[in-house]
């Protein structure tokens, strides 16, 4: 898996677990070797951002045993941790993923391939009685009103889309039916997100908490922290996805690069990866060559910039 870390001087992260940048951002495990609490106890209480790789195929060490659907193993068992670089090419860059906050606690899971896997494909969308003509939301228009489209009309769009910045659909709303609830049936909370505290508020009450997502090329979200302090999870089933994080000690002006923006352009996601976001290391490394660094909202500037790939959970704790 591609990825680069990328900083000014060599500062070292108070942000939970003490890492220098020589370490790789996310840490990238294993689902087969990887037990449930040394990943509580490891990288989520110390808010290390972690992908972890298999888990919609049903391979989740729970008692730190392989399980018997591996094909592989460590030696004796032992998790494993690694860098993640991955060649990019031969990937296609539309995007289907479920994004969650660890608190959707829909924990029934049996380690089984996911249903997502095989229902999730463009041609079985396409042809699902109960989802083809179901609304979904795509965007907002230039007043913030929703805007929806339904998905059999969405799945045309992608298919010729030239758009500088394309449609996209990002749902929560797809519990509220009984047609696009069956999207629930189709995956897994896993058990390394076993904690939901939110639930003690009840359904009704507690806030927007599991999103369905499906994009093309150079679709994507804006810059953004997790609201009310939750940290998330997002799993990746087609395609492939391109993510930067900012350690929480970073300056909110910086990562939004407000001052980076030109008149008459925009902060969509491609244009903040494509054009703002090397503009905001530009700055950060003149600062530094001026000398003026300390003190500065520079100061200490890292960022993290990786792909993420089919079948691959991202955990992004709190505050980053």
């Amino acid at each position: 898996m591609e990825q680069v870390n990328w900083s000014v001087d060599d500062y070292r992260a108070n942000n939970g677990g003490g890492q220098s940048k020589s370490m790789m951002i996310p840490v990238v495990l294993d689902a087969k070797y990887t037990p449930i609490e040394l990943f509580h106890s490891e990288y989520e209480a110390k808010c290390i951002p972690v992908v972890i790789r298999d888990i919609p195929y049903g391979v989740v060490n729970q008692q730190g045993q392989v399980n018997d659907n591996s094909n592989t193993a460590s030696a004796n068992g032992q998790f494993q941790e690694e860098k993640k670089e991955c060649d990019d090419s031969n990937q296609s860059n539309d995007v289907m993923n479920c994004d969650n906050d660890p608190t959707d606690n829909n924990n029934n899971s049996s380690s089984k391939t996911w249903a997502a896997v095989n229902a999730w494909s463009f041609p079985s969308l396409y042809n699902d009685p109960l989802l083809r003509s179901r609304l979904f939301k795509v965007g907002e228009d230039d007043d913030g009103y929703t805007v929806k489209m339904k998905l059999r009309h969405f799945l045309r769009y992608l298919e010729d889309n030239r758009d500088d910045s394309p449609l996209y659909i990002f749902d929560a709303t797809f519990d509220e039916d009984r047609y696009a609830q069956r999207l629930l049936e189709d995956y897994e909370v896993p058990k390394y997100f076993n904690e939901d505290l939110f639930r003690l508020v009840g359904e009704r009450r507690r806030p927007p908490y599991r999103w369905f997502l499906v994009g093309p090329q150079r679709s994507g979200t804006t810059v953004h922290i997790d609201p009310l302090g939750t940290s998330a999870w997002n799993t990746l089933i087609h395609g492939v996805k391109r993510w930067v994080l900012f350690p929480p000690h970073v300056p909110k002006s910086v990562v939004k690069g407000k001052r980076e923006i030109l008149k008459g352009e925009d902060d969509e996601a491609i244009h903040y990866f494509t054009t703002i976001l090397p503009r905001i290391k530009r700055r950060a490394a003149s600062v530094l060559e001026s000398g003026k660094i300390t003190g500065s909202e520079y100061d200490n500037f890292i960022c993290y910039e990786f792909t993420q790939y089919a079948g691959e959970t991202v955990f992004i704790p709190h505050g980053w």
